[in-house]
C-alpha cells in the first residue's frame, strides 16, 4: 500500500467517525513549548490544579506516556450546538457540557480509529488521550497545522473556529507522517477576547491566569470560590464561553452532527426559577452522563449561590 493511501485511509476513517480534522505526526519532544509552560507553572497560574505540576516531563514528551510510542494522531471534534439555552436570565452552562461527557465520546472514537489501523493498515497497539492525561493538546494541534493559538489561549481553526475538542492517539508503529506548515496567526490587532473576559483572566497575550478564569473557578476549585471575583461571573454556573463567543473566527462555526452531544431535552428549557430550585433528582436526570457531574450536585449549588441564584 502506498504511503498516501495509508494516510487517506486513516483520515477517511476519522471523517467517517465524525471528526472534523486529523493529522499524523511523529512523537517528539515539545522543546519550544517547554519555557512557556514551565514559566506559567512557576507563576502559580495553574492554581489548585496540582496535576498540572505532576508529570511535566510526560507533558512535554508524549513518548513517555505509551511504551514504544512512535506516532501521534491528532483529531478535532466539533461541539458547537444547534441551539442554546432559551431563558436569557437563567444560569449558563458551557456549550461543551450540553451532552454526554466528551471524554467518553471522543475516547471511544479514538479506540475505533485504533482498531481500524490495527485491522486495515498494520498490527499495532495504542492509547487514546482526551484531556485527562498529561498531554499538551493545543501544542500538538498547533504543531499538526490544525490551527493557531489565539489570544485567549485556545486553538483556532481557519475552517472551524474554536468550538471543538482535541484528542490524540499514540501508537507503536510508524505511519506516513504529514509535513504540516504552521498556521499563520490570524488574530491580528483584535483583542475582543481579552476585552470581554469579565474577570480579566487573560493577563497577557495568550496567557490565562487560571485562578481568575470562570471555568477554573466553577469546575476545578473544590472549596469556596474567590470572593474577590463575586459579581463578575455574568451568570456562568459551569464553565465559560465568553472569550470564544466574541471571537470573530467563531462566526463560521457550524453545528455539530454528533448525537451524543445533543442536550437533555429539559436542559435548554430550564428557567431561572428551575435552576434556583434544582434538587438532586433533577440534577441527576440532567447531568448523570454530562461533564457537569465533575462539579457534582454540591458544587453546582455552590456555584448557583455564588452567582446569586442559590
Amino acid at each position: 500500500m502506498k504511503q498516501t493511501q495509508i494516510s487517506d485511509l486513516i483520515k477517511g476513517k476519522a471523517n467517517e467517525l465524525g471528526l472534523v480534522d486529523c493529522a499524523i505526526l511523529p512523537v517528539s519532544f515539545l522543546k519550544e513549548e517547554k519555557d512557556r509552560f514551565t514559566s506559567w507553572l512557576n507563576d502559580g497560574m495553574h492554581g489548585e490544579m496540582g496535576y498540572m505540576v505532576r508529570n511535566v516531563g510526560k507533558r512535554l514528551d508524549p513518548g513517555q506516556l505509551f511504551e514504544n510510542g512512535k506516532t501521534i494522531i491528532v483529531v478535532l471534534q466539533n461541539y458547537y450546538p444547534k441551539t442554546t439555552q432559551a431563558d436569557d436570565v437563567a444560569p449558563v452552562v458551557s456549550k461543551y457540557a450540553y451532552g454526554i461527557d466528551y471524554h467518553f465520546v471522543l475516547k471511544e472514537k479514538l479506540k475505533r480509529l485504533l482498531t481500524f489501523i490495527d485491522n486495515k493498515i498494520a498490527p499495532c497497539s495504542g492509547r487514546p488521550f482526551v484531556d485527562s492525561a498529561p498531554v499538551l493538546e493545543r501544542a500538538w494541534a498547533r504543531r499538526a497545522g490544525l490551527g493557531w493559538i489565539g489570544k485567549h489561549s485556545n486553538l483556532i481553526s481557519l475552517e472551524h473556529g474554536s468550538f471543538f475538542f482535541i484528542g490524540e492517539l499514540i501508537i507503536d508503529i510508524e505511519l506516513p507522517y504529514d509535513n504540516p506548515k504552521p498556521v499563520t496567526d490570524h488574530c491580528g490587532r483584535c483583542t475582543k477576547c481579552i476585552d470581554a473576559c469579565p474577570t480579566k483572566a487573560i493577563v497577557a497575550d495568550r496567557v490565562v491566569d487560571a485562578r481568575k478564569c470562570i471555568s477554573y473557578q466553577t469546575i476545578e476549585v473544590r472549596g469556596e470560590l474567590d470572593k474577590s471575583l463575586e459579581g463578575q461571573f455574568e451568570n456562568r454556573v459551569f464553565g465559560c464561553d465568553i472569550c470564544q463567543d466574541v471571537c470573530p473566527w467563531n462566526l463560521k462555526s457550524e453545528p455539530h452532527n454528533e448525537p451524543a452531544f445533543e442536550p437533555h431535552p429539559k436542559l435548554l428549557e430550564l428557567k431561572k426559577e428551575d435552576w434556583e430550585n434544582m434538587d438532586r433528582p433533577l440534577f441527576n436526570e440532567l447531568f448523570m452522563n454530562s461533564a457537569v457531574k465533575r462539579a457534582g450536585f454540591s458544587g453546582l449549588k455552590r456555584n448557583l449561590k455564588f452567582i446569586g441564584h442559590g
